[in-house]
C-alpha cells in the first residue's frame, strides 16, 4: 500500500504529547518526514530517537517568532522544502471565570494559540508559496459553543478557526491549502487531569461522556488521522474545512 504522506517534509508542533505525539507518529508511519516542535527537550529528543530517520526535534516556544524561523531551516536542511505544517501547539484556560481572568493570562493564552500559529503560517506559506502546500491548525470544540470557565479559550481558538478560514480564501492562489480540525474531549494528559482534578473524577468523566452522542472520548490517533487525511493528496480540493472530531458533540 501506498503510503498516504509519502516524500512529504512536514512541520508538527506541541509533538511531545497527546494529539501531537499521535501526529507525528501517523505522519512518519505514513511516510512523511517531520520536523517536531515543543519547549520541553527532553521528550522532544526522545520522541525524535523512537521515530528515527524521519523525525527531527526542535526546541521552541512558538509564542517567540524566533521559532518558527528556527524550525524551517531545520526542516529545509535535513529534508528539503516544507509540505504540511501542523499547528497543534497551544495553551489552555480552563476554570477561571472570565471576570477573574488577568489581561496577563488572556494575552499568554492568545500568544500561543493564535499569534504563534499566525506566525508559523506565515513562514511557512513564504515558503510553500509557488509550490503548494497543506496547513492544517489544531482548533477545539470550543471554537463552536461556549462553556464556563473556558471563555478567553475558546475565543483563542475561535480566532484561529477564522484565521484558518480567511487564510484558505487568501492562499487558494497559491495553491496552498488550509484547513481546521476540532477536537472534542480527547483522552490527552491535559484532559485526565482536568478530570482528576474534580471533587468526583468518576462522576464528572461519567457526565462529560454522557454529553457526547458516541458516548466516549476521542482518542489522540482519532484525531491524528483526520490531520492526515487533510495533510494528504486525498484532500486536494479542501480548503477552509473544519473537522469536527468530538463524537457528535457539535452536532447535537
Amino acid at each position: 500500500m501506498t503510503a498516504r504522506l509519502g516524500g512529504k517534509v512536514a512541520i508538527v508542533t506541541g509533538a511531545t504529547e497527546g494529539i501531537g505525539t499521535a501526529v507525528a507518529e501517523a505522519f512518519v508511519a505514513e511516510g512523511a518526514r517531520v520536523v517536531a516542535v515543543a519547549r520541553r527537550s527532553d521528550p522532544g529528543e526522545r520522541l525524535a530517537a523512537r521515530l528515527g530517520g524521519g523525525c527531527r526535534f526542535v526546541a521552541g516556544d512558538v509564542a517567540e517568532p524566533a521559532t518558527a524561523e528556527r524550525a524551517i531551516l531545520e526542516a529545509e536542511r535535513e529534508f528539503g522544502p516544507l509540505d504540511v505544517l501542523v499547528n497543534n501547539a497551544g495553551l489552555d484556560l480552563s476554570g477561571v471565570p472570565l471576570l477573574e481572568t488577568t489581561d496577563a493570562q488572556a494575552r499568554t493564552v492568545f500568544g500561543v494559540n493564535v499569534f504563534g500559529a499566525l506566525q508559523l503560517m506565515l513562514e511557512a506559506a513564504r515558503t510553500m508559496a509557488g509550490r503548494g502546500g497543506s496547513i492544517v491548525n489544531v482548533t477545539s470544540r470550543l471554537a463552536h459553543v461556549g462553556l464556563p470557565g473556558s471563555a478567553v479559550y475558546g475565543a483563542s481558538k475561535g480566532a484561529l478557526d477564522a484565521l484558518t478560514r480567511g487564510a484558505a480564501v487568501e492562499w487558494a492562489s497559491l495553491e496552498i491549502r488550509v484547513n481546521a480540525v476540532a477536537p472534542g474531549l480527547t483522552e490527552t494528559p491535559m484532559i485526565h487531569s482536568w478530570v482528576e482534578a474534580q471533587d468526583d473524577p468518576v462522576r464528572f468523566r461519567r457526565e462529560r461522556e454522557a454529553s457526547i452522542p458516541l458516548g466516549r472520548f476521542a482518542t489522540p490517533a482519532d484525531v491524528a488521522a483526520a490531520v492526515v487525511y487533510l495533510a494528504s493528496d486525498e484532500a486536494a480540493s479542501v480548503t477552509g474545512a473544519s473537522i469536527a472530531v468530538d463524537g457528535g458533540y457539535t452536532a447535537a
